[in-house]
């Protein structure tokens, strides 16, 4: 396994982007766990590069994004903003990702000024503490036989060296052939501090929002997913809603379900509250998800 000395300062460096133009933004690719650039990457650079055009005093509270094509982990990605709108209150971006002359990603994403107003929210749900569950490198292993290619733990405990992740339950490729209610939860913050600025922790967050969303489309019909070879798919859109601030670096619960699965493709919603019970952002996803033919 090819660890880095400082995994959370190479994500840090991912997401900081080039300014080559003045809406013009070029940012770097890694290679992903599937031969295509990951998904919550681009969506998070596409919102560094429109939050890069907004004025500081407004925060990220909206943004709504397609995947267009796979993204290539071996080249850079250009992000076009497109200054939609700035209002009194709101300011609207639109960005485009483009690699090889092709757009692979969309974005659009509405700022806003501070302001008081009504406030009420959903229930956090129970959930364990998540310093008694066991870390990626604690865990994978113990499925390590489920795997046809005996390379995927060591992989998945590298892609997850800069976010402490943590799985209440088994994960999908724990219990193969099993149906579950199609619910997960797992509790994340980034392995270090962060700086204080809000924008890159709504785009932290955004990062890893994409990893686990769809596993409750998988719970359903007792599939692994694509490290086990049951399964094959992709992200087709994503939609988040930042209600209230929070810290990418402290305890976040990704409460995750599955609502329907029909026509090869999965949704999945969540809510991501703060430890102290305050729900801090939504999330919705719909994918392919597809049973291999044969």
């Amino acid at each position: 396994m090819n660890e880095s000395p400082d995994p959370l300062l190479d994500l840090l460096h991912l997401l900081d982007l080039e300014q080559i133009e003045r809406d013009i933004f070029r940012g770097e690719s890694r290679s992903a766990l599937v031969p295509r650039v990951f998904g919550g990457q681009v969506a998070a650079q596409a919102l560094v590069a429109a939050g890069r055009t907004v004025p500081a005093d407004r925060g990220a509270h909206s943004l709504h994004s397609y995947f267009l094509r796979a993204g290539d982990p071996g080249a850079p990605i250009v992000y076009t903003v497109d200054r939609i709108r700035d209002g009194k209150s709101f300011t609207t971006r639109r960005v485009v990702a483009v690699q090889h002359g092709q757009p692979i990603f969309h974005l659009s994403a509405s700022f806003q000024a501070h302001e008081e107003g009504m406030e009420h929210q959903a229930p956090m749900p129970a959930a364990p503490d998540p310093e008694t569950l066991p870390t990626a490198a604690e865990m994978l292993p113990r499925y390590a036989d489920r795997f046809s290619d005996p390379g995927v733990v060591d992989r998945l405990i590298e892609a997850r060296q800069a976010v402490d992740l943590r799985y209440v339950d088994a994960p999908p490729f724990g219990t193969v052939g099993e149906p579950r209610e199609p619910r997960s939860q797992v509790w994340f913050r980034t392995n270090g501090k962060l700086a204080d600025d809000p924008l890159l922790h709504v785009c932290m967050a955004t990062y890893v929002s994409d990893m686990t969303l769809l596993d409750s489309v998988l719970l359903a019909h007792g599939r692994g997913g694509w490290a086990v070879g049951d399964v094959v798919g992709a992200s087709l859109d994503h939609a988040m809603w930042f209600h209230r601030s929070f810290r990418a670096d402290e305890w976040l619960l990704y409460d995750q379900e599955s609502p329907s699965a029909s026509g090869g493709r999965g949704l999945g919603q969540a809510r991501i509250y703060t430890a102290d019970g305050r729900l801090a952002i939504t999330v919705i996803q719909e994918g392919v998800v597809r049973i291999p033919r044969g």
